[in-house]
């Protein structure tokens, strides 16, 4: 089986994250670097995971003009980076994808957090349910000619009959069961996730702050496997 897993670096610096992605060694090949570290470390981090051979996963959220956002994406082309996240309006990824050029970085729209619910929406300004609003900012990305999405877990398996089989499904909001959801609202199992057409799940801290990371990885592989 592929390791679907993205391990979530959402650690307070580069030292920490090092000592993270040692302890997991072999059983993890992809790492999410947020705001958080890349605040912390900046794009040198960055740098350093790919040159080891990790891939990483940039959720930077990108959203600006989009003159700005394409000079921004044409950077993190050049640095080794597998996926990088940007807004799902339609101006921002297009700019996305012009400044991505040819280069093999691959683009994810995001579409809502998953720490918002229908209330938080309301309090933005949009009338309708996160599904409703997921949808559209993931037309919006099939048409810009994003390589994909992330959504949570909920709408992956709507989110996979909308954008095809070839479509990156990124699935934030993923917690085995008994796990706490911290602060996320729309969340599923991670077999759940991975059966309803993820591509990849990412999991923090249930994995940064296990007694034994390295074991609880491999149990959540399990976890996938065993799914029916």
């Amino acid at each position: 089986m592929k390791n679907p897993i993205i391990v979530a670096l959402d650690l307070a610096s580069a030292g920490q994250a090092r000592d993270l992605v040692r302890c997991l060694g072999d059983t993890v090949a992809f790492y999410k670097v947020g705001m958080e570290l890349y605040a912390a470390a900046g794009m040198g981090f960055v740098e350093e995971l790919a040159a080891e051979g990790r891939r990483v996963f940039l959720d930077l959220k990108f959203y600006d003009i989009p003159e700005t956002v394409k000079r921004a994406t044409a950077q993190v082309a050049a640095k080794g980076v597998h996926l990088l996240t940007v807004h799902g309006s339609g101006a921002v990824m297009r700019a996305a994808v012009e400044g991505r050029g040819q280069a093999a970085l691959k683009l994810l729209g995001v579409t809502v957090l998953t720490s918002f619910d229908q209330s938080d929406l309301a309090d933005l300004g949009y009338p309708c349910k996160p599904e409703e609003l997921v949808a559209l900012r993931a037309r919006k990305a099939k048409e810009a000619a994003m390589d994909g999405i992330v959504c949570s877990p909920l709408e992956a398996a709507q989110m996979r009959e909308m954008m095809g089989p070839g479509a990156i499904l990124v699935t934030p909001g993923v917690r085995s069961a008994g796990a706490g959801q911290s602060d996320q609202k729309r969340v599923a199992t991670p077999a759940e996730a991975i059966r309803n057409g993820a591509t990849y799940v990412v999991i923090g801290r249930q994995i940064t702050r296990a007694r034994d990371p390295r074991a609880e990885v491999q149990r959540i592989l399990e976890e996938i496997a065993a799914q029916p």
